[in-house]
């Protein structure tokens, strides 16, 4: 876990490093960047991501320990993920508006 940790502030100190020359750029004719709005909607995706596949474990789990419950699980399951993804829907129209 820690190793993990290690590497996510790693790779989020080297994509903020790399925004610097872009948000420094000048924006030319008909150049514009809105990094904001794309770093936006990355976090989203890999935010809904992370909890669907978090969701989908923790549910074929919950299966295997008490399979008379699958059903009742899955349904749960079915509703959670989509609410995730209405709120992952949401969060792209936000991020790209």
């Amino acid at each position: 876990m820690i190793k993990f940790a290690k590497l996510a502030v790693f790779s989020f100190v080297a994509v903020l490093l790399m925004a610097v020359p872009a948000m420094a750029q000048g924006t030319g004719e008909g150049f514009s960047v809105n990094f904001t709005g794309y770093f936006g909607v990355g976090l989203t995706v890999i935010g809904a991501a992370y909890g669907i596949g978090k969701l989908a474990s923790s549910a074929l789990e919950g299966m295997a320990r008490q399979p008379e419950a699958a059903g009742s699980i899955q349904v749960a399951m079915i509703i959670a993920a989509a609410l995730i993804e209405g709120f992952t829907f949401y969060a792209l129209y936000i991020c790209s508006s």
